[in-house]
């Protein structure tokens, strides 16, 4: 993956939207200038058309044509009571960028949320500006997970493009897992190092804790983080496939699953015919 996929792939996109950790980082980086407004920090349709060198209409054309992403992400029109709240926020921040939009005579204002101009950057062709933030996201996403994983040769997988998005796919692949075991099986909390562990003894012919002394882990470095790209995204079909079989049995059976339960569930999971080439590959 790179920052020529993200104009194309809203998955991509989508996975880097979604991790509040990259977000946070990307935002202290990016340091844009916006507009306090009920908790949040926006900016309005004009502000963000200066910003990437664009019309007004060029931001609209995108609006129209990926409406329902962006807005998911963040960007809104606001109206009524909450626009007259609006125009007192800037008034009390003298923001002189409202010179874009004449703020007495408008029924209506859009605003983007940080989310929402990042968004936008990634879906942005024609803009240099927006090339050069979403070269600058993929590097912070890069430098963030080095730091938190400390580098080093065991993290040489993350010099690999591809480890930033399968990366954050399997990090939300694997909450969908989590939740899905604490939602619906019946058992404490050794349930998530449990099945993890299976997962992993399933592909790897070998269990987390084995991985952790080959490679010399300590107890807060994570297995995941040490994984090629296509490693990670064979776990996350494993995690969410899994998950949603837990789910179905769940809700067919309107109970809580006992272990015994989750148990013949993953044998016949990863007796599934679907699995069979894929050790091949590792």
């Amino acid at each position: 993956m790179s920052k020529k996929d993200l104009p194309v792939s809203e998955v991509d996109r989508q996975n880097i939207l979604n991790n509040p950790y990259a977000l946070q980082e990307i935002e202290k980086a990016a340091h844009i200038q916006g507009i306090p407004f009920e908790g949040t920090t926006v900016v309005l349709k004009e502000q963000v058309a200066a910003f990437f060198g664009v019309t007004p209409r060029t931001v609209n054309n995108y609006i129209e044509k990926n409406g329902d992403e962006l807005r998911q992400n963040g960007y809104g029109i606001i109206r009524g009571k909450r626009l007259k709240e609006f125009k007192l926020r800037i008034a009390e921040n003298d923001v002189h960028e409202i010179g874009f939009v004449n703020m007495i005579k408008v029924p209506q204002i859009g605003i983007f949320d940080f989310r929402a101009f990042l968004n936008l950057a990634m879906l942005m062709t024609e803009s240099e500006p927006a090339r050069l933030l979403r070269q600058a996201m993929l590097d912070i996403v890069i430098d963030s997970i080095n730091q938190r994983t400390g580098g080093g040769t065991k993290y040489i997988n993350q010099r690999d493009e591809d480890f930033v998005i399968s990366y954050f796919k399997e990090e939300n692949y694997r909450k969908e897992f989590t939740d899905a075991l604490r939602d619906c099986v019946d058992m404490g909390n050794l349930k998530y190092a449990l099945y993890t562990n299976k997962i992993y003894i399933s592909i790897f012919k070998e269990n987390a804790q084995e991985y952790r002394k080959i490679l010399k882990l300590s107890k807060t470095e994570k297995v995941r983080e040490t994984f090629y790209s296509e490693i990670l995204d064979l776990i996350s079909s494993y995690e969410y496939g899994f998950g949603e079989e837990i789910r179905t049995a769940f809700e067919k059976k309107k109970y809580k699953l006992s272990s015994w339960e989750v148990d013949d569930l993953f044998g016949a999971f990863e007796a599934m015919p679907l699995w069979t080439p894929l050790p091949a590959h590792l």
